[in-house]
C-alpha cells in the first residue's frame, strides 16, 4: 500500500511528462537521413521558447541517471522496460544535435536587453551539453531615417543593448535582419527578408502620419478594473517574445504603488521578473525555483510518507524521488501554492510560453480529476487549485500579443484553448504598438497603419475588453520607467 501510494505521487503528473519526452523521439526521427526526412537537404526545426527548450534537451542526461540507479524497473511514466527502449533515441538527439556537422544551433534575439541575456544564457547551456556549433542572428535592427524622436529612442535602444552584449556578441558567427515595414507572412515577404536590401528602408507614407486606431483602453484603466476586487490573481499569458512579463511586472508595479500587497512570481525558466519590476514597496517578488521546490518536496515527502517506514521500503521510496518526474510534481504544488496567496493579497504570475504553460493547465485539471476520483490527503491549494483558475472573480487571465498575424493569431487559439479548460479570458493586452507610437518615421508609420488590421480583428473578434499599450520610448524596467506604459491610448 505505501508502495502504490508514493506511486501515485509520482504518476498523478504523468501526462505532462509523456508530451515533453515524446517530443524527443521526433527531434532524432526528423535528424535522422531515413524515412520521411531522406529526400531532404536540410530538416529545419522552430523549436518552442528557451526554457522549455532547454529542459527538452536536458531530459536524455536526467532520464540516463535514473536509468543507472533504478532497481526496481519502475518509474513515474511506467515500466522502464518501455523506456528502455527510447533510450538510445533520446541519447542520440543530443549527439546529433551536438555534431557540427550535422546541426547548426541558430539563437534568433531582438536588439533588447532582456532578449539578448535571454540568448546569451541560452547558447552558455546549450554549449554545456555539448551543443556548440551556435550562430546568432539579430532580428529587427532599426536606423532612424530623421530626427523623428520615437525613431531616434528606437535606434538609440538597440545600439545600447548591443553595445551592452558586445562580449556576448563577439563570441559568435552573426547575422543582421533590419526591421522590415510588412508583416512576413507569405512567401513573397520571407524572400525580401533574406534579400541583399540595405539595413535602412525608405518607404513612402503613404496617406500621411495619422492613422485610425479601433477604440480601446489604456493599461492603466484596466488596472483600475482589476483593483476593484482587492485582492486575487493576475495571469499574463501569450506566446515567446510579446512582453509578457513587462506587462506582469507592470500590472504588479502599479498595483503596489496604489498600496496593495502585491506578490510578482513567475513559472517561466527565463525569469526575468526581478530585473523588469525593480524594488518597491509592498512588492515581494520571486520565481517557482525548479531545483528549490524539489528539494523542499523530497524532503517533505521523506519526513511524511518515509518517516515511520523501515529500511527497504524508505529506499524504494528515496528512488522514486529520483525520478525526474519528481520536479514537476514539486513545481506544479509550488503553482497551486502561489496561487493560494491571491486570497489576502495580488498575485500576479507571469507564465510560461503558451505550450509550456498549456501543459501545466492539463496537469492541473488531470491532477484535479484525480483527487475528486480517489480520497487522497492533498494539500488544500491543490485541491482548490483548478476551481480558483475558472473562478473569474478570482483569477484574471490577461492574453498578451503584439499587433501582428502570427503573435494574434497564436493568441486567439489559446483562448480557445482556455476555454476549452473553462477558463475565461478577463482580457487582452495589445504590446508595443507603432500605431499608437506617435511617430512619424516612414518605416514605423507603415509598421502602425499595418497593425490597425490585427488590433481590429482582436477588438472585434476575439476580445471582451482590450488595453491597447503603445510603443515607449525607454527600455520598460524597473518601477519608474514601467510608468510609461500608462499613457493613455488614443480612442477613436
Amino acid at each position: 500500500m505505501l508502495r502504490a501510494f508514493c506511486l501515485l505521487l509520482l504518476c498523478q503528473l504523468a501526462g505532462e511528462i509523456s508530451v515533453r519526452a515524446a517530443g524527443l523521439p521526433l527531434h532524432v526521427d526528423e535528424h535522422a537521413p531515413v524515412g520521411q526526412t531522406a529526400a531532404f537537404d536540410h530538416v529545419i526545426f522552430d523549436t518552442a521558447p528557451t526554457g522549455h527548450t532547454l529542459r527538452l534537451m536536458k531530459l536524455p542526461t536526467a532520464w540516463t541517471g535514473f536509468f543507472e540507479s533504478s532497481t526496481t524497473g519502475n518509474s513515474c511514466l511506467g515500466p522502464l522496460a518501455g523506456l528502455e527502449k527510447q533510450r538510445g533515441i533520446y541519447e542520440n538527439a543530443v549527439t546529433s544535435l551536438a555534431d557540427g556537422t550535422q546541426t547548426t544551433l541558430v539563437l534568433v534575439s531582438r536588439a533588447q536587453r532582456a532578449a539578448l541575456a535571454e540568448a546569451e544564457r541560452t547558447s552558455n547551456e546549450l554549449a554545456a551539453i555539448g551543443v556548440r556549433n551556435q550562430r546568432l542572428i539579430l532580428n529587427g535592427l532599426f536606423q532612424a531615417a530623421d530626427s523623428d524622436p520615437v525613431a531616434l529612442a528606437l535606434e538609440r535602444r538597440g545600439a545600447e543593448s548591443l553595445s551592452a552584449a558586445n562580449d556576448f556578441l563577439a563570441k559568435l558567427p552573426l547575422s543582421r535582419v533590419p526591421l522590415r515595414s510588412h508583416n512576413l507572412v507569405g512567401i513573397p515577404a520571407l524572400r525580401a527578408l533574406v534579400s541583399s536590401e540595405t539595413l535602412r528602408q525608405s518607404e513612402p507614407v503613404n496617406g500621411g502620419t495619422n492613422i485610425s486606431v479601433p477604440a480601446t483602453e489604456s493599461l492603466n484603466e484596466l488596472v483600475d478594473a482589476i483593483a476593484e476586487s482587492g485582492r486575487g490573481v493576475v495571469m499574463t499569458m501569450g506566446k515567446g517574445g510579446v512582453g509578457k512579463t513587462t506587462i506582469a511586472a507592470a500590472i504588479a508595479t502599479e498595483l503596489a504603488r496604489r498600496g496593495f500587497k502585491v506578490h510578482l512570481s513567475t513559472t517561466d525558466p527565463a525569469a526575468h521578473v526581478a530585473a523588469a519590476a525593480g524594488q518597491l514597496a509592498g512588492l515581494q517578488v520571486s520565481r517557482i525555483d525548479p531545483q528549490m521546490e524539489t528539494r523542499a518536496y523530497v524532503e517533505h515527502v521523506l519526513t511524511t510518507a518515509g518517516k515511520n517506514l523501515d529500511a527497504n521500503a524508505r529506499a524504494l521510496l528515496e528512488e522514486d524521488l529520483r525520478s525526474p518526474c519528481t520536479e514537476e510534481i514539486a513545481v506544479f504544488r509550488a503553482f497551486a501554492r502561489t496561487v493560494a496567496q491571491g486570497q489576502d493579497a495580488f498575485v500576479v504570475l507571469d507564465t510560461a510560453p503558451t505550450g509550456h504553460t498549456l501543459l501545466l493547465l492539463d496537469a492541473t485539471e488531470s491532477y484535479h480529476r484525480e483527487i475528486a476520483r480517489k480520497a487522497s490527503d492533498m494539500p488544500e491549494e491543490v485541491r482548490q487549485l483548478l476551481p480558483r483558475l475558472r473562478d473569474g472573480e478570482f483569477t484574471r487571465v490577461l492574453v498578451v500579443t503584439l499587433p501582428e498575424a502570427t503573435p494574434v493569431h497564436e493568441a486567439a487559439a489559446l483562448q480557445d484553448d482556455l476555454r476549452r479548460a473553462q477558463i475565461e479570458p478577463f482580457a487582452w493586452v495589445i504590446n508595443q504598438s507603432f500605431a499608437e507610437g506617435g511617430s512619424r518615421d516612414p518605416l514605423l508609420v507603415t509598421r502602425g497603419r499595418g497593425e490597425v488590421q490585427f488590433i481590429r480583428e482582436v477588438v472585434e473578434q476575439h476580445s471582451k475588453r482590450t488595453a491597447l499599450v503603445p510603443w515607449v520610448t525607454e527600455e520598460p524596467s524597473g518601477p519608474e520607467r514601467l510608468q510609461q506604459l500608462f499613457q493613455s491610448a488614443t480612442l477613436h
